[in-house]
């Protein structure tokens, strides 16, 4: 990997100019573009998820996730040197190939660029296309690969999902209202919201008073976080898989996501179910987040049998979904997957496709391998019998 840093950097700060006057710049560093990256998002026309923030993306980088690839900042600007499009990516290698992704793999549910305006999302999608393959060229890429890029965003179509395959698997989110009990009310039935409140006080009966915390400090991130970690490695041993967060690189990210900056804003939000006398952390929850929008990256739960009857996962769903209405944010999603939970909770389907963009002739070889591999996972994940199938076969592996 140290041949392929020092050859992509030669390709840093790489200009090519691309149709319709797009021009692209080609950075290799964070810093040299964070100036351009936080005006960007700190525009209210702005359209991103909260997982292409700099600070999710400078947390994910610092952990070293993906120590052995190199970084890739791209922005397109237009004729007039306005940036339309900031895309940060990694470039790995995939047999001869040095192939691009977007920075975040399965930690980021969207990996949709960010877009300057609603306007800069207008442009037609050849002309993104053709602009990445101008700075493909330039940075010395073979092909970029792009998972769970939504069609649409805010109401908005993207086009770099446009021509790309149906992914395994969709996102599920809802919109948030100014009135956080009428979100709650149209969010969750009456006979939802009575189970629930029948449930907490049986909790409470069981263990006294519980409350919803919200990390304020990296103390109390580091806390929750805790719980968090010694919850979901005893749901992963019960089902005889992985724990992918045993990870001391991705417990780093997380760390440094969760901590508060200098507005006090993580890029990574947590939250936790507690009960009041002895701080007992019975479920939490974590989302990447930006002045608009909760996106669900996880969720856990206390595994004892005792007070699986009384859902405080579901409890402290109801709480999040509250607080993030009182908070002004205009929506919440719950991640990419199928989930019972999901179902019940949401009233949006986020469609996302994916797709591969060749830029050197042997790369196409690549583009016909990863159609296929999409289209059977697609056909995996959406049918039951197969998708059981699959997951013994995990368990077994």
């Amino acid at each position: 990997m140290a041949v392929l840093a020092e050859d992509l950097g030669r390709a840093a700060q790489a200009v090519s100019r691309g149709r319709d006057g797009l021009t692209a710049e080609v950075f290799s560093e964070l810093a040299a573009v964070e100036g351009l990256w936080r005006g960007l998002e700190a525009d209210p026309a702005v359209l991103m998820t909260p997982y292409q923030r700099f600070d999710w993306v400078s947390a994910y980088r610092g952990a070293g996730i993906d120590a052995g690839e190199a970084i890739r900042i791209l922005v397109l600007r237009d004729a007039h040197g306005r940036a339309r499009v900031l895309l940060p990516l990694t470039i790995g290698r995939r047999g001869p190939l040095r192939v691009a992704r977007v920075v975040g793999d399965r930690h980021a549910n969207f990996h949709m660029p960010l877009f300057a305006s609603r306007e800069a999302a207008a442009m037609p999608a050849e002309d993104l296309t053709a602009a990445l393959v101008e700075a493909g060229r330039a940075a010395g890429i073979d092909a970029f690969t792009f998972r769970n890029q939504p069609r649409f965003w805010d109401g908005t179509p993207n086009p770099l999902a446009a021509g790309g395959l149906p992914a395994p698997s969709d996102a599920y989110g809802m919109l948030l209202g100014p009135d956080a009990e009428a979100t709650l009310r149209r969010v969750f039935s009456g006979d939802t919201r009575k189970k629930l409140r029948a449930k907490e006080r049986k909790l409470v009966e069981f263990l006294g008073p519980v409350e919803h915390r919200v990390a304020g400090t990296a103390e109390a991130a580091a806390e929750i976080q805790a719980a968090f970690y010694a919850q979901k490695a005893a749901r992963f041993a019960g089902l005889g898989i992985a724990d992918p967060y045993a990870d001391g690189a991705v417990r780093r990210f997380i760390a440094a996501a969760t901590a508060p900056d200098a507005t006090g804003r993580p890029a990574i939000e947590v939250h936790a179910l507690v009960a009041s006398e002895s701080g007992r952390i019975l479920a939490t929850f974590g989302g990447a987040v930006d002045g608009a929008r909760f996106c669900g990256m996880w969720t856990s739960f206390d595994t004892d049998p005792d007070l699986g009857r009384f859902s405080p996962g579901e409890i402290l769903l109801h709480r999040l979904v509250g607080h993030q209405a009182a908070q002004g944010r205009r929506a919440l999603d719950l991640g990419v997957g199928e989930a019972g939970y999901k179902a019940k909770t949401c009233d949006e389907t986020i469609e996302l496709v994916e797709q591969t963009v060749p830029v050197s002739p042997a790369s196409h070889a690549l583009v016909l391998a990863s159609r296929v591999a999409v289209r059977l996972k697609h056909r995996i994940k959406r049918s039951p019998r197969l998708w059981a199938a699959a997951q013994n076969l995990r368990r077994l592996r």
